[in-house]
């Protein structure tokens, strides 16, 4: 049976390990599920995700969003799955997410597939080459794409939660929203955003929250606010 606390996902972007386990000292019982993305690779990301994985009982949500030819993903998961881990995200283009599948293989590890990051808007996909549409119609089509891949879930921003989980191909799939804020929170970076309440009653099976935690001058006093905000859902 999933902990109820499962449902948020604190984004550990603080500088290194020692931070990480500091705040994670500090939230407690509070949080029982965290995101160590990219920019903590260096600082010791691995190293805490399996600190708090096999000593302190935490799911960890390893935040990669892989992108090369396929044997070099089948090949980085293989690796990353021996760590015991919960999510894993890739890119959702369909040759990443099947050799991303090949390389979790046995393992317990889900494959998340990245739609269209939610800092992102219409004239940032225009600055890429991403071809024309609104962004709520590409994020649909890619996650469809994903999910017929054999994604186990896709990570989306909670604007686009609902569309998502009327998708046919979305039973029994995760869907994971970052760019969640509570109501009052500055956006940050986030151009495609929403409360942690509005993102679950849409659909979403986690949210993930980082800033709005971790920069507050109570971070636990944070979680558990938006804890008991989902508590009743």
């Amino acid at each position: 049976m999933q902990n109820p606390t499962d449902r948020l996902i604190v984004a550990l972007d603080v500088p290194d390990a020692l931070a990480g386990l500091k705040l994670a000292d500090d939230l407690g019982d509070n949080v029982s599920f965290y995101k160590i993305g990219l920019g903590m690779l260096t600082g010791g990301g691995l190293a805490l995700a399996n600190e708090l994985k096999q000593e302190r009982g935490k799911r960890i949500f390893l935040d990669m969003k892989l992108f090369d030819i396929g044997a070099t993903v089948e090949n980085a998961v293989r690796g990353l799955a021996q760590f015991d881990l919960d999510f894993l995200t890739v890119h959702g283009d369909p040759h990443v997410v099947k050799a991303a599948k090949e390389g979790a293989a046995g393992k317990d590890m889900k494959i998340l597939a990245v739609t269209i990051l939610t800092s992102l808007d219409r004239g940032d996909l225009d600055d890429c080459c991403i071809k024309s549409g609104d962004v709520q119609s590409l994020v649909l089509e890619r996650a469809a794409k994903a999910l017929d891949a054999g994604a186990d879930g896709v990570i989306a921003s909670p604007q686009e939660a609902a569309l998502i989980r009327a998708l046919p191909q979305s039973e029994g799939k995760l869907i994971v929203t970052p760019g969640v804020r509570p109501a009052g929170s500055a956006l940050g970076d986030q151009k495609r955003v929403a409360t942690p309440v509005q993102a679950i009653t849409d659909g979403a099976d986690h949210i993930v929250v980082g800033r709005p935690i971790w920069q507050a001058k109570d971070p636990r006093g944070m979680a558990q606010m938006i804890q008991g905000q989902l508590a009743g859902l």
